[in-house]
């Protein structure tokens, strides 16, 4: 399995034939290396529906019918955009074609705001646990650090984690060091920092508080094999 990361939340998963993206905001996102027109997805999840994390969804999705899942509320209104959408809800889980996705709890909040200035309700935020290929990879979406976590490590032998570390809209690196404790994975890969004026972060001072993990930063375009 081939993991990438591009600045921001987005992450890139790619198994035998399919390529999943998770949060692909791409325009306006100064730190990504992708581009929309070369992306070909064959589905794309998303944690939440703040215009950060649902990006391009709709342009990318229509362009290669590719399929959604989202928390339902944030599933009803892409799909009212035209999209393959699917919606699931906490502590859910279901087997695509792609892998298997389950959406766990995430402590944030949620809506998309239209180019119009409409607000969106996007109903719960949630990280996901995306397994295939024997694989198990947890993306936290936005959230704070929470005690749960521990039942998700717990239940779950997590191969690599994506946890924020930003701050200011989500855990800082003290918690997401905490949060890593928690979960137990194999590796670790900070995100959802540097982005913006409000969440610079040196991810090496998160990488120094973490035990029983590997860390490993990656940089826009960088990836890891499992």
């Amino acid at each position: 399995m081939h993991i990438s990361y591009h600045g921001h939340s987005i992450v890139k998963i790619k198994t035998g034939e399919h390529t999943i993206l998770i949060d692909p905001f791409i325009n306006g996102n100064e730190l990504t290396d992708l581009k929309v027109a070369d992306e070909k997805p064959t589905a794309i999840l998303l944690t939440h529906a703040h215009n950060d994390h649902v990006g391009d969804t709709v342009e990318l999705a229509k362009s290669n019918n590719a399929q959604v899942v989202a928390p339902v509320e944030l599933a009803n209104y892409l799909g009212s955009q035209g999209l393959n959408a699917t919606g699931m809800n906490l502590g859910g889980a279901h087997e695509f074609d792609f892998g298997v996705v389950k959406f766990t709890k995430a402590f944030h909040s949620s809506s998309y705001t239209t180019e119009d200035g409409e607000v969106i309700y996007g109903g719960m935020p949630a990280g996901i646990l995306f397994k295939a290929e024997g694989k198990t990879i947890y993306h936290a979406g936005d959230t704070e650090v929470f005690g749960d976590m521990q039942i998700i490590g717990e239940r779950n032998k997590i191969d690599v984690a994506f946890v924020p570390i930003g701050d200011f809209f989500t855990m800082g690196p003290e918690d997401a060091a905490y949060a890593v404790e928690l979960l137990k994975p194999k590796v670790v890969v900070p995100i959802h920092y540097n982005t913006f004026p409000p969440i610079k972060q040196d991810p090496e001072h998160f990488k120094s508080m973490i035990k029983g993990a590997e860390v490993n930063i990656l940089q826009p375009g960088g990836s890891i094999e499992i």
